[in-house]
C-alpha cells in the first residue's frame, strides 16, 4: 500500500498535478497610483509582469482619495503619490512600512490646448484670457491642482480667472476636459502631454518650474511581503527609471531607492 502511494505521488508530480513551489507563492501585488503617474506604471507593470511570477494590479486616481482610503484600511500593498505630504502623513500614522518611504519621481506641470486658433504664447495666453474653461485638477485632492494655483497666483490671476475654472478631481480628468473641448487650455502634467494621442491632438507650454512648488512625487509600502517588496525594488531599478524619465519626470539623485530588499 505504503509502495502504492509513492508510485501516485510521483505520478502526479511527473504530470504536472502539484504546483511548484514558486507558482504556490506567487502573488498579486496591488498598487495605488496617482493619474499622472498611470501611463508610465502601466508600462513598468508590464515590464514586472513579463519577468516575474508575481502580477501587478494597477488602481489609479486622486492622491488626497487615495490617501483617505488608506486610512480607513483599503488593502493596496503600496501607493504612488503625486505630492510628498500624504506618504508622509502615513507614515507619521504608522500606517507604511518604516523606511520605505522614497522620492520616485519629480514631476512637470505645463499648459495644454487642442484649440488651433488660441495662441499659445506661454503666460500671455493666460493674461490675455482669450479662453472660455480653464481646466485645473482640484488642489485640495491633486497636487497638480494645487501647483496650477500657485502659478495663477504668481501671474496674479488666481481671483480674475477663477470664473473661467472647470475643475477635475484629478489631473486624468483635468486633461479629459481639454481634450474633449470641455475646455480651451487646461494645467496637465508633462507626462500627458507627451503621449502620442496629446501630441497629435495639440499643444503645449511647460510652465517654469519657479512658479510653483516643486512636485516631488514620493511612495510608501503599505504592507510588508515578499511580493511587494520585490516590485517596489523593480520601481527603482534601471529599467523602470528609464520608462519614468521617458514620461517627462525627473529621477531625484537621493532618496530613489528605500533602504529595503526584496
Amino acid at each position: 500500500m505504503r509502495n502504492l502511494y509513492a508510485l501516485t505521488i510521483r505520478l502526479l508530480l511527473a504530470s504536472g498535478f502539484l504546483l511548484s513551489p514558486v507558482t504556490a507563492h506567487a502573488e498579486t501585488v496591488t498598487v495605488a497610483v496617482a493619474a499622472n503617474f498611470l501611463p508610465a506604471m502601466r508600462d513598468i507593470a508590464t515590464a514586472f509582469n513579463n519577468t516575474s511570477d508575481h502580477h501587478v494590479q494597477l488602481s489609479s486616481g486622486s492622491s488626497g482619495k487615495f490617501y483617505a482610503q488608506i486610512v480607513n484600511g483599503a488593502p493596496f500593498d503600496m501607493f504612488f503619490s503625486a505630492d510628498r505630504a500624504k506618504p508622509l502623513a502615513l507614515e507619521a500614522k504608522g500606517l507604511s512600512v518604516p523606511g520605505s518611504r522614497r522620492t520616485y519621481a519629480e514631476g512637470a506641470l505645463v499648459l495644454w490646448t487642442t484649440r488651433r486658433d488660441l495662441k499659445l504664447d506661454g503666460a500671455a495666453a493666460l493674461k490675455q484670457g482669450h479662453f472660455g474653461k480653464l481646466a485645473l485638477a482640484n488642489p485640495r485632492l491633486a497636487p497638480y491642482g494645487a501647483a496650477a494655483v500657485q502659478v495663477l497666483e504668481h501671474l496674479g490671476l488666481a481671483d480674475s480667472s477663477r470664473q473661467h475654472w472647470v475643475m477635475g478631481e484629478n489631473i486624468a480628468q483635468t486633461y479629459q476636459f481639454v481634450a474633449t473641448g470641455n475646455a480651451d487650455l487646461g494645467f496637465v502634467a508633462l507626462a500627458q502631454a507627451l503621449s502620442p494621442q496629446a501630441a497629435s491632438a495639440g499643444r503645449f507650454w511647460p510652465v517654469p518650474g519657479a512658479w510653483h512648488a516643486p512636485i516631488q512625487q514620493d511612495a510608501v509600502l503599505l504592507r510588508d511581503s515578499p511580493a511587494a517588496r520585490t516590485f517596489y525594488a523593480f520601481v527603482a531599478s534601471d529599467a523602470a527609471t528609464s520608462i519614468i524619465r521617458r514620461y517627462g519626470y525627473r529621477i531625484p539623485t537621493r532618496g530613489q531607492a528605500a533602504n529595503l530588499t526584496p
